[in-house]
């Protein structure tokens, strides 16, 4: 199935790259780097005993620790970086190591792999250009080092040399490793967003449901406890238009107040269709919530038929089921989609059994990409052709609808299949009537099924 949004994008947080980073998080890395720097030059002037020029090479170190003081002295700890200023500190990151490598030894040098990591790092926080740009200038920076660097040598002035094809592999091993770590954390990082977004997409349209339930309930209430004054308004207006028969003007007014007194109790029933919250609607058949959810779709000039019988060893009677705001907006986003993308009929189907209870929507329509089949339910993937459903914007992209939909009902513990009802590659003439999409969801009958019996207490008012 396609995309069915619950909202527009703006309805979501902006997917902006910038304001992720905290700068306290940066500040902590540096100081480990800091601290692993100075250890690292203290080993080999000391105990290794090779000849480091200390004073360039912690003048460089306390650069460092000048931007690190600086930035906690100006920003508070609390301070989120823009997409500039992390590009901006992880450029100075890099130039940094790369003058230190140059000092000691250029990539013979065994630390050179960490020139590795602010390119990595900005593959997963930053924007797709930032990142690319990180990279290019890592693989720059080292191809510098590689040819500009002060070789390592001992206390007698020995020369440690590496083998020209040896520091060629170094370099090469660096470069590659920039662009694989650069490209994997940073689609790694682009699903993390990604399923963040759509989890919070879920999350907003469950909420919606439970408050336009609530909303029902609160409606439904206020109808039940209105119909007292409203039926003694009728029966007073009644007997009042009788009793003023022969006075025209007087009688209209009479007919007018007990025409308005029935036009409030249709609005307050119309309103309050989903019900008080009265314990006894908390569950309904199987039917019911299934039609509850379809509601919207049905007068959208599509056939939706139901068609629900009980399964192998399953009771005559169609169990009654809870009405959970979750379960019922999936199933109509579901039923939407199918909606959406049949030709002219969508069959809702139910079946039960002993223990399980299994509910397919089959629509007639172009069926789901077979290429897709597998990744169907994956938030901001292209799930159905788009050409399908004209007007509709958000379908030339992604599958949030359906992610959104699967999200809900598998926290009913429903178990969802996506096929196709035919081949794609059939004729025209050769597809059978439920040609399209099939979603078959599962539940275990335990998971959905009411178990209330006997008195279920006091009705609860809003």
């Amino acid at each position: 199935m396609a995309l069915s949004h619950p909202g527009h994008d703006s309805d979501l947080p902006a997917d902006l790259h910038g304001g992720r980073v905290r700068l306290r998080t940066l500040i902590l890395l540096r100081w480990a780097a800091i601290a692993g720097q100075i250890a690292a030059l203290t080993v080999a002037s000391g105990p290794l005993n090779l000849a480091i020029p200390l004073g360039p090479c912690f003048l460089v170190v306390g650069v460092a620790i000048a931007a690190n003081m600086a930035a906690v002295t100006i920003f508070p700890q609390t301070q989120r970086l823009s997409e500039r200023q992390t590009l901006a500190s992880l450029l100075f990151d890099i130039a940094q190591l790369a003058i230190l490598l140059s000092l000691t030894g250029g990539l013979s040098n065994p630390f050179a792999f960490l020139i590795l990591a602010p390119a990595t790092i900005g593959a997963t926080v930053l924007g797709a250009r930032s990142s690319v740009a990180v990279a290019l200038v890592t693989i720059a920076v080292v191809t510098t080092v590689a040819y500009v660097f002060l070789p390592l040598r001992t206390e007698a002035g020995a020369e440690i040399a590496t083998p020209a094809i040896l520091g060629f592999g170094h370099w090469l091993a660096i470069v590659i490793g920039v662009t694989f770590l650069s490209v994997y954390a940073g689609r790694v990082a682009s699903e993390i967003r990604a399923m963040g977004r759509a989890l919070l997409a879920a999350q907003m349209a469950l909420a919606r449901e439970q408050k336009l339930t609530d909303l029902g309930g609160v409606v439904a209430a206020a109808a039940h406890e209105l119909g007292t004054p409203l039926a003694t308004i009728k029966l007073v207006s009644a007997e009042l238009a009788d009793d003023l028969e022969d006075r025209p003007e007087q009688h209209e007014d009479a007919l007018l107040i007990r025409r308005e007194a029935d036009r409030c109790a249709e609005i307050l029933r119309s309103m309050g269709r989903a019900g008080k919250d009265d314990l006894h609607l908390r569950a309904a058949p199987v039917s019911a919530v299934l039609r509850e959810a379809a509601e919207p779709h049905l007068d959208r000039a599509r056939d939706v038929r139901f068609d629900l019988a009980p399964g192998s060893g399953g009771a005559a009677r169609e169990p009654s089921i809870r009405r959970q705001p979750e379960l019922i907006h999936g199933l109509r986003n579901l039923i939407q989609n199918a909606v959406d993308f049949a030709r002219a009929t969508v069959w809702v189907e139910a079946r039960w059994t002993e223990g399980r209870l299994i509910v397919r929507i089959v629509d007639d329509g172009p069926g789901f990409p077979a290429h897709l089949l597998g990744r169907i339910g994956d938030p901001f993937i292209r799930s159905r052709p788009s050409e399908a459903v004209p007007g509709r914007a958000e379908y030339d992209g992604m599958g949030l609808g359906l992610f959104i939909a699967k999200t809900l009902l598998e926290r009913t513990g429903a178990e969802i299949t996506f096929a196709n009802g035919t081949d794609p590659f059939l004729a025209e003439s050769e597809r059978p009537e439920r040609c399209g999409a099939i979603i078959e969801l599962t539940w275990p009958l335990s998971r959905v099924e009411s178990t209330a019996s006997g008195p279920l207490g006091e009705n609860i008012r809003h």
